[in-house]
């Protein structure tokens, strides 16, 4: 089962419990175990750091004060994400561009094997 730490007791609960089974605090929104609910940390706000608020396309009518919210997405894990996914796609690009300039080589090379292959099999 696993499990994860409520934001208000610390005590470990499962990860699709609706609410904390020691301080009944709600985990899930709406009685869903599908829909996390994000809820702030001390005295600040979700919107500070929420990737909705930073590009003014958030409609939640607490915003820019809410402590919790079942749409937050983390500006700065969003920004790592968006790196690592254009790290891959550049490296794919990379590795395509390559062997499309040296594909005489790739069609030659093939060439060479399958004379290879033939001259073996006629022994």
């Amino acid at each position: 089962m696993p499990t994860v730490s409520c934001p208000r007791c610390h005590q470990l609960v499962d990860r699709q419990a609706i609410n904390c089974p020691y301080c009944r605090i709600t985990l899930k929104a709406y009685g869903h175990p599908g829909i996390p609910l994000h809820r702030a940390t001390g005295d600040g706000y979700l919107c500070d750091r929420c990737v909705y608020h930073e590009d003014d396309t958030c409609n939640f009518p607490q915003r820019p004060y809410a402590k919790d919210c079942t749409l937050y997405q983390n500006i700065e894990q969003s920004k790592l994400e968006s790196q690592q996914q254009a790290y891959t796609l550049s490296f794919g690009a990379t590795v395509k561009s390559w062997i499309q300039r040296h594909q005489t080589w790739f069609l030659l090379l093939g060439l060479l094997f399958i004379c290879f292959l033939v001259v073996l099999s006629g022994r």
